[in-house]
Protein backbone atom coordinates (compact mmCIF):
# COMPACT_ATOMS: atom_id res chain seq x y z
CA UNK A 1 0.00 0.00 0.00
CA UNK A 2 1.26 3.53 -0.78
CA UNK A 3 2.60 5.66 2.03
CA UNK A 4 1.23 9.16 2.46
CA UNK A 5 4.41 10.95 1.22
CA UNK A 6 3.97 9.30 -2.19
CA UNK A 7 0.59 10.87 -2.77
CA UNK A 8 0.80 14.29 -1.16
CA UNK A 9 3.01 17.34 -0.86
CA UNK A 10 1.16 18.81 2.11
CA UNK A 11 -2.43 19.04 3.22
CA UNK A 12 -2.61 22.78 2.56
CA UNK A 13 -1.34 23.01 -1.02
CA UNK A 14 -2.56 19.74 -2.51
CA UNK A 15 -3.79 20.21 -6.09
CA UNK A 16 -5.73 17.27 -7.63
CA UNK A 17 -4.69 18.18 -11.19
CA UNK A 18 -1.02 18.41 -10.20
CA UNK A 19 -1.39 15.06 -8.46
CA UNK A 20 -2.86 13.54 -11.62
CA UNK A 21 -0.14 15.09 -13.75
CA UNK A 22 2.76 13.35 -11.94
CA UNK A 23 4.13 9.85 -12.37
CA UNK A 24 4.64 8.14 -9.02
CA UNK A 25 4.18 4.62 -7.63
CA UNK A 26 0.70 3.48 -8.62
CA UNK A 27 0.32 6.29 -11.16
CA UNK A 28 1.56 6.39 -14.75
CA UNK A 29 1.09 8.84 -17.61
CA UNK A 30 1.10 7.52 -21.15
CA UNK A 31 0.55 9.00 -24.59
CA UNK A 32 -2.11 7.24 -26.65
CA UNK A 33 -2.28 7.68 -30.40
CA UNK A 34 -5.62 8.11 -32.15
CA UNK A 35 -7.69 4.89 -32.26
CA UNK A 36 -5.38 3.04 -29.86
CA UNK A 37 -7.25 0.71 -27.52
CA UNK A 38 -6.99 1.64 -23.84
CA UNK A 39 -8.79 -1.36 -22.38
CA UNK A 40 -11.04 -4.11 -23.70
CA UNK A 41 -14.40 -5.49 -22.70
CA UNK A 42 -13.61 -8.47 -20.45
CA UNK A 43 -10.34 -7.06 -19.02
CA UNK A 44 -9.81 -7.00 -15.26
CA UNK A 45 -11.06 -3.66 -13.90
CA UNK A 46 -8.22 -2.66 -11.59
CA UNK A 47 -7.33 0.81 -12.90
CA UNK A 48 -8.98 4.25 -13.01
CA UNK A 49 -8.15 6.66 -15.82
CA UNK A 50 -8.01 10.47 -16.10
CA UNK A 51 -8.11 11.47 -19.75
CA UNK A 52 -8.22 13.92 -22.66
CA UNK A 53 -10.72 12.39 -25.15
CA UNK A 54 -11.87 8.77 -25.30
CA UNK A 55 -14.67 6.83 -27.01
CA UNK A 56 -16.24 4.00 -25.03
CA UNK A 57 -18.03 1.18 -26.85
CA UNK A 58 -19.85 -1.98 -25.87
CA UNK A 59 -20.07 -5.20 -27.88
CA UNK A 60 -23.31 -7.18 -27.73
CA UNK A 61 -23.42 -10.97 -27.56
CA UNK A 62 -24.38 -10.88 -31.23
CA UNK A 63 -21.18 -9.04 -32.14
CA UNK A 64 -22.67 -5.58 -32.74
CA UNK A 65 -20.60 -2.68 -31.39
CA UNK A 66 -22.23 0.53 -30.17
CA UNK A 67 -20.83 3.81 -28.84
CA UNK A 68 -22.11 4.41 -25.32
CA UNK A 69 -20.11 7.44 -24.29
CA UNK A 70 -17.39 9.95 -25.03
CA UNK A 71 -15.18 11.30 -22.27
CA UNK A 72 -13.23 14.51 -22.67
CA UNK A 73 -10.37 16.34 -21.01
CA UNK A 74 -10.58 16.53 -17.24
CA UNK A 75 -12.82 13.49 -16.77
CA UNK A 76 -12.31 10.13 -15.09
CA UNK A 77 -13.46 6.83 -16.52
CA UNK A 78 -13.12 3.19 -15.55
CA UNK A 79 -13.94 3.97 -11.94
CA UNK A 80 -16.42 1.08 -11.64
CA UNK A 81 -13.44 -1.09 -10.65
CA UNK A 82 -13.24 0.77 -7.34
CA UNK A 83 -16.40 -0.98 -6.21
CA UNK A 84 -17.37 -4.52 -7.07
CA UNK A 85 -16.83 -4.63 -10.84
CA UNK A 86 -14.02 -7.06 -11.54
CA UNK A 87 -14.33 -7.18 -15.32
CA UNK A 88 -14.60 -4.36 -17.85
CA UNK A 89 -18.01 -4.32 -19.50
CA UNK A 90 -16.91 -1.90 -22.23
CA UNK A 91 -13.96 -1.08 -24.50
CA UNK A 92 -12.18 2.28 -24.58
CA UNK A 93 -10.39 3.84 -27.56
CA UNK A 94 -8.52 7.14 -27.87
CA UNK A 95 -10.39 9.40 -30.30
CA UNK A 96 -7.29 11.48 -30.91
CA UNK A 97 -3.71 11.71 -29.66
CA UNK A 98 -3.93 12.28 -25.92
CA UNK A 99 -2.30 11.80 -22.54
CA UNK A 100 -3.92 9.48 -20.03
CA UNK A 101 -3.10 9.09 -16.36
CA UNK A 102 -3.62 5.53 -15.15
CA UNK A 103 -4.12 5.04 -11.42
CA UNK A 104 -4.16 1.62 -9.79
CA UNK A 105 -7.09 0.80 -7.55
CA UNK A 106 -4.77 0.70 -4.55
CA UNK A 107 -3.30 4.14 -5.26
CA UNK A 108 -6.73 5.62 -5.99
CA UNK A 109 -8.20 4.40 -2.72
CA UNK A 110 -5.15 5.67 -0.83
CA UNK A 111 -5.51 9.13 -2.37
CA UNK A 112 -9.23 9.28 -1.66
CA UNK A 113 -8.55 8.38 1.97
CA UNK A 114 -5.56 10.69 2.52
CA UNK A 115 -6.49 13.77 0.49
CA UNK A 116 -9.85 15.45 1.16
CA UNK A 117 -9.36 17.81 -1.78
CA UNK A 118 -8.87 14.91 -4.14
CA UNK A 119 -11.90 13.12 -2.68
CA UNK A 120 -13.99 16.28 -3.24
CA UNK A 121 -12.66 16.56 -6.81
CA UNK A 122 -13.55 12.95 -7.57
CA UNK A 123 -16.99 13.12 -5.92
CA UNK A 124 -17.80 16.20 -8.04
CA UNK A 125 -16.96 14.13 -11.11
CA UNK A 126 -19.26 11.30 -9.97
CA UNK A 127 -22.13 13.69 -9.27
CA UNK A 128 -21.71 15.33 -12.68
CA UNK A 129 -21.64 11.91 -14.36
CA UNK A 130 -24.82 10.85 -12.54
CA UNK A 131 -26.59 14.05 -13.58
CA UNK A 132 -25.50 13.52 -17.19
CA UNK A 133 -26.87 9.95 -17.18
CA UNK A 134 -30.22 11.19 -15.86
CA UNK A 135 -30.34 13.92 -18.51
CA UNK A 136 -29.47 11.40 -21.22
CA UNK A 137 -32.33 9.15 -20.12
CA UNK A 138 -34.82 12.03 -20.19
CA UNK A 139 -33.43 13.07 -23.57
CA UNK A 140 -34.00 9.59 -25.02
CA UNK A 141 -37.52 9.31 -23.59
CA UNK A 142 -38.97 12.70 -24.44
CA UNK A 143 -36.96 14.51 -27.12
CA UNK A 144 -36.96 14.13 -30.90
CA UNK A 145 -33.93 12.85 -32.82
CA UNK A 146 -33.23 16.41 -33.91
CA UNK A 147 -33.11 17.79 -30.38
CA UNK A 148 -31.06 14.82 -29.16
CA UNK A 149 -28.51 15.53 -31.89
CA UNK A 150 -28.41 19.23 -31.06
CA UNK A 151 -27.88 18.49 -27.36
CA UNK A 152 -25.15 15.95 -28.11
CA UNK A 153 -23.25 18.38 -30.34
CA UNK A 154 -23.41 21.08 -27.66
CA UNK A 155 -22.17 18.68 -24.99
CA UNK A 156 -19.29 17.46 -27.15
CA UNK A 157 -18.31 21.04 -27.94
CA UNK A 158 -18.27 21.81 -24.18
CA UNK A 159 -20.77 24.66 -24.42
CA UNK A 160 -21.52 25.76 -20.88
CA UNK A 161 -18.04 24.86 -19.61
CA UNK A 162 -16.56 28.30 -20.34
CA UNK A 163 -19.36 30.14 -22.06
CA UNK A 164 -18.79 28.49 -25.42
CA UNK A 165 -17.60 31.75 -26.96
CA UNK A 166 -15.69 30.02 -29.77
CA UNK A 167 -16.69 27.04 -31.94
CA UNK A 168 -14.82 23.88 -31.01
CA UNK A 169 -13.87 21.29 -33.60
CA UNK A 170 -15.34 17.79 -33.20
CA UNK A 171 -14.17 14.86 -35.29
CA UNK A 172 -16.95 12.25 -35.29
CA UNK A 173 -18.60 10.20 -38.00
CA UNK A 174 -22.31 10.38 -38.68
CA UNK A 175 -22.51 6.69 -37.78
CA UNK A 176 -21.11 7.41 -34.31
CA UNK A 177 -23.51 10.33 -33.79
CA UNK A 178 -26.43 8.13 -34.87
CA UNK A 179 -25.44 5.39 -32.41
CA UNK A 180 -25.17 7.86 -29.55
CA UNK A 181 -28.64 9.35 -30.02
CA UNK A 182 -30.39 6.14 -31.05
CA UNK A 183 -31.34 6.92 -34.64
CA UNK A 184 -30.19 6.23 -38.20
CA UNK A 185 -27.27 7.67 -40.12
CA UNK A 186 -29.62 9.05 -42.81
CA UNK A 187 -31.58 10.99 -40.20
CA UNK A 188 -28.38 12.39 -38.71
CA UNK A 189 -27.23 13.40 -42.21
CA UNK A 190 -30.54 15.20 -42.80
CA UNK A 191 -30.36 17.15 -39.56
CA UNK A 192 -26.66 17.98 -39.96
CA UNK A 193 -27.35 19.48 -43.38
CA UNK A 194 -30.24 21.50 -41.97
CA UNK A 195 -28.13 22.71 -39.03
CA UNK A 196 -25.46 23.83 -41.49
CA UNK A 197 -27.96 25.67 -43.70
CA UNK A 198 -29.28 27.52 -40.65
CA UNK A 199 -25.75 28.49 -39.59
CA UNK A 200 -25.77 26.44 -36.39
CA UNK A 201 -22.68 24.46 -37.42
CA UNK A 202 -19.93 24.30 -40.00
CA UNK A 203 -19.51 20.79 -41.29
CA UNK A 204 -16.74 19.70 -43.65
CA UNK A 205 -15.22 16.50 -42.32
CA UNK A 206 -14.91 18.06 -38.86
CA UNK A 207 -17.80 19.72 -37.08
CA UNK A 208 -17.66 23.23 -35.64
CA UNK A 209 -20.55 24.01 -33.34
CA UNK A 210 -21.62 27.65 -33.05
CA UNK A 211 -23.40 29.38 -30.21
CA UNK A 212 -26.41 29.89 -32.47
CA UNK A 213 -27.25 26.19 -31.98
CA UNK A 214 -27.35 26.72 -28.21
CA UNK A 215 -29.52 29.80 -28.67
CA UNK A 216 -31.89 27.81 -30.90
CA UNK A 217 -32.21 25.02 -28.33
CA UNK A 218 -32.84 27.52 -25.53
CA UNK A 219 -35.59 29.08 -27.66
CA UNK A 220 -37.08 25.58 -27.98
CA UNK A 221 -35.96 25.28 -31.60
CA UNK A 222 -34.55 24.15 -34.14
CA UNK A 223 -37.83 22.24 -34.82
CA UNK A 224 -36.69 20.74 -38.10
CA UNK A 225 -39.15 18.01 -38.97
CA UNK A 226 -38.61 14.62 -40.45
CA UNK A 227 -40.49 11.40 -39.80
CA UNK A 228 -39.56 10.04 -36.38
Amino acid sequence: MLNAPHIRASQGDFDPKVFLGRTEPGRTIEKYEKNRKIFSQGDVADTVFFIHKVKVTVLSEHGKEAVVGIFTEGQFFGEAGLEAAAIRTMTGHAMEDCLITSITKQAMLAALTSEPKFATFFIAHLLSRNSRIEDDLIDQLFNSSERRLARLLLLLANFGEDGGAQPIAINLSQETLAEMIGTTRSRVSFFMNQFRKKGYIDYNGKIEVHRSLLDAVLRDKPQIREDE
